[in-house]
């Protein structure tokens, strides 16, 4: 037992390693960051105007969400939980803030006017780009 114990100690203690390969994949800098651009989802002029209309515009966004992010241009996005101003944001898996406002005119919340988007390009970690890969692993539903 005592070397067990020893033996996974050592092994938890071990420095990562880096991987050449993946930090190329993923388009890392020598930090293993990149550029990205994010976007502050946020309440839009010109909301539903009842709960069908809601379900309809709701109903586009996440299906558009899910196609950006299965395309490899969304790296991260969710809703903020407190219903203010500010909606949600996004983590665009692109170069440019125009590459990014191209995507977000896609989107039927934005088409509709019931969400405005602020864009910013951003500097993250590359390991952002493997969420949606490990998300689909540990996700029981999808919206």
């Amino acid at each position: 037992m005592r070397f067990f114990l020893l033996l996974l100690a050592s092994v938890l203690l071990l420095p990562a390693q880096f991987d050449e390969a993946l930090a190329k994949k993923l388009n890392a800098d020598d930090m293993g960051m990149r550029k990205y651009v994010m976007a502050f989802l946020k309440a839009g002029p010109t909301p539903p105007k009842d709960r069908a209309e809601s379900q309809k515009v709701m109903g586009g966004h996440m299906a558009n969400i899910q196609r950006m992010a299965k395309d490899g241009k969304l790296a991260i996005a969710g809703p903020f939980l407190d219903r203010g101003e500010l909606r949600g944001i996004y983590i665009f898996n692109v170069e440019s803030v125009a590459e990014a406002e191209a995507l977000t005119k896609t989107d039927p919340a934005i088409q509709s006017g019931a969400l405005v988007m602020e864009l910013h390009p951003w500097y993250g970690s590359a390991a952002l780009q493997e969420v949606n890969a490990i998300h689909e692993k540990i996700a029981k539903k999808n919206p």
